[in-house]
């Protein structure tokens, strides 16, 4: 087996473990490729193998950013405040 053979084995095995963790979507053979080629790369050339961490699901929706600290005082701020019960007269 020839270093470009290897080279091509590498990539298809990184494709294939890509589309997998991505819930072996239709369609984006090539995205995988492309990817898998550049964690190949990578590797070869020393870096933290970087290519390792499981790729985000394409449908997967991120979970949203916490509000910064002066939108959360400005929002309380805006909040009526409830009134305490007021104790009825003997």
């Amino acid at each position: 087996m020839t270093m470009t053979d290897d080279r091509q084995e590498r990539i298809r095995n990184r494709a294939h473990q890509i589309w997998q963790e991505e819930g072996q979507p239709a369609g984006h053979h090539e995205r995988h490729w492309h990817q898998a080629a550049a964690d190949v790369d990578r590797e070869d050339a020393g870096s933290p193998s970087t290519g390792k961490k499981p790729a985000k699901k394409a449908t997967a929706v991120g979970k949203a950013k916490a509000a910064p600290k002066e939108e959360k005082a400005a929002a309380k701020a805006s909040k009526p405040k409830a009134s305490k019960p007021k104790k009825a007269a003997k």
